[in-house]
């Protein structure tokens, strides 16, 4: 239990943090789900879409600390790896 004012303020910003961070760690969870179903499913249209903006999240993600840079990275190959086994042509273009 805090006993200072100033270790109830941190103690409060730390807890709006914690759910920030959880909501934008749900979010961009999801959008990397949607890339690989529409990877798994093989539309390489829809695919395209999903993985363009999980890719975006991840690099905001790890931006803001969500994610750890290397993390980030490492999800964001993956994703875009699978993306050019399916669409060899529309890999390239974007």
């Amino acid at each position: 239990m805090a006993n200072h004012a100033s270790a109830e303020k941190r103690n409060r910003q730390r807890i709006r943090r914690t759910e920030q961070k959880r909501a934008q760690r749900s979010s961009v969870r999801t959008s990397v789900r949607q890339a690989r179903e529409a990877l798994r499913a093989g539309n390489a249209k829809a695919a395209s879409a999903f993985v363009a903006a999980a890719e975006k999240a991840l690099a905001r993600a790890a931006q803001k600390g969500i994610f750890t840079r290397k993390a980030s990275s490492r999800i964001t190959s993956r994703l875009a790896s699978a993306f050019a086994k399916l669409a060899p042509k529309t890999a390239a273009k974007r």
